[in-house]
């Protein structure tokens, strides 16, 4: 990562030093002299009302070296990459902030091929932007020539052609929108495909996207299924890259297990690109035992979809994602699309005829033990020589039926600890142990 960039694309608290009309101004102009001239861009947006004056300042300074703008409005993230592949573009922007509140706001970048930048590619935008002059008033307040398409319907088109018409007819389903970017998608397809929907966090006014609602309010999700009697819940973050789903006992599938159904059905279907099923760092040790043991093989990343989408790419591989539920579909789309990704998962359900009950026992997950520590400090992880220890040990003890996971956090002082093994009661014990070492090593807060 760099001083901009995190993990996914620039995010903050709108005003601050990162998230202001000013500093977009100067990233327009650093994208306009590293693009060819007369570059073409989409621009997208989610509901925040920060968001207006994010995507004007842009628009200015990309104006200012000759760039050309396709302003697709508030669209889901996912419809922006689309985008930039069928207007033959040379960027794709979507600014917002994901599952973030209200009070932030981001910005998020595509290549021409609808992809997530390189880390390269970051550090030179990073540096171009350093390279700008900050703007004059009457250069932020300028009208910009931004060429409004209907986005939406591209976006709505595209999807709607990848499934069959009556995929989700005879199914009751709770749609949460997270008072986001998909408030006008999803739902229209949905209903085309036959659903009878109820909707929650439909209502955006700017400040209550992911408010309560959303990917990261699972429990809003489960108590709506359960208060409609319907037969699945679908809920996206924000800007409509991630995707969890409910059931109709009102219980949240784990994002392992859905990355781990939808990996054994193309792998079963002779789908699955390369037998290989990309995953992070992060995902249960259960999941790689799952695929083994049906023929394919697992592949992990670094955290962060683009790390993941990128592997894919290198691979050939098909299905791959987070368990936070960005999903990326690569025979569908070139990033994650919770719409997406919800559509295959029902599809797989109805093509293969079996229940839901019966594809989540086919994923067993192993039991997993974590700890994030609040530090006074970072120090490099190979000085700390009691929890380096601690770890040698217990992997030693673990063999290849568990882990370890010991990295820090890239946007807090927070040291991540994760444990998994097939015994509850041991996973427990080294976490334990893991912790001792760490708060030896290291001065913790909590």
């Amino acid at each position: 990562m760099g001083t901009y960039f995190g993990t996914d694309g620039i995010r903050g608290t709108y005003g601050d030093a990162c998230i202001n009309a000013e500093f977009a101004f100067r990233m327009g102009a650093a994208l306009g002299e590293i693009l060819p001239p007369s570059a073409q861009l989409v621009l997208g947006r989610d509901t925040r009302g920060s968001g207006p004056e994010l995507c004007q300042a842009l628009a200015a300074g990309l104006e200012i070296k000759g760039a050309k703008l396709l302003d697709y409005g508030i669209v889901p993230t996912p419809a922006v990459a689309r985008a930039v592949c069928a207007h033959n573009a040379d960027m794709g922007i979507a600014v917002t902030a994901s599952h973030n509140p209200a009070s932030d706001n981001g910005i998020k970048l595509f290549d021409k091929n609808g992809c997530k930048l390189s880390s390269e590619v970051e550090l030179e935008i990073e540096g171009a932007i350093d390279a700008q002059a900050s703007p004059l008033a009457s250069e932020l307040a300028a009208p910009t020539e931004m060429s409004p398409v209907e986005g939406a319907s591209c976006y709505l088109e595209a999807i709607l052609d990848s499934f069959e018409s009556n995929l989700l007819e005879g199914l009751k389903i709770v749609l949460d929108t997270a008072n986001g970017a998909t408030c006008k998608t999803s739902p229209v397809v949905l209903e085309a495909l036959g659903a009878e929907l109820f909707l929650i966090g439909a209502k955006p006014d700017g400040l209550n996207i992911n408010l309560g609602v959303g990917s990261e309010h699972g429990d809003s999700l489960a108590a709506a299924v359960l208060k409609q009697q319907a037969d699945y819940g679908i809920a996206h973050d924000g800007d409509g890259d991630r995707l969890v789903i409910c059931d109709g006992t009102g219980v949240i599938l784990d994002g392992d297990v859905l990355l781990g159904i939808l990996g054994l059905y193309a792998l079963e279907t002779d789908r699955l690109g390369a037998q290989t099923l990309v995953a992070t760092v992060q995902s249960n040790l259960g999941l790689d035992f799952t695929i083994k043991n049906a023929g394919g093989e697992i592949v992990r990343t670094d955290v962060g979809d683009r790390n993941v989408a990128s592997k894919m790419r290198e691979l050939g591989a098909t299905v791959g994602g987070e368990n936070s539920g960005h999903i990326i579909l690569r025979d569908y789309a070139s990033t994650g699309d919770g719409l997406l990704a919800a559509l295959e998962f029902l599809r797989v359900l109805r093509e293969s005829g079996k229940s839901l009950e019966d594809w989540r026992t086919r994923v067993t997950l192993f039991p997993q033990a974590t700890r994030n520590l609040q530090l006074v400090k970072k120090l490099p992880l190979g000085e700390l020589s009691s929890m380096q220890a601690t770890r040698v040990k217990v992997e030693d003890d673990f063999g290849e039926a568990g882990r370890v996971l010991i990295r820090y956090s890239g946007t807090e002082p927070k040291l991540r600890l994760l444990v998994e093994g097939r015994d509850a009661i041991a996973v427990e014990t080294a976490m334990a142990a893991l912790e001792r070492a760490a708060r030896e090593d290291l001065e913790v807060l909590n």
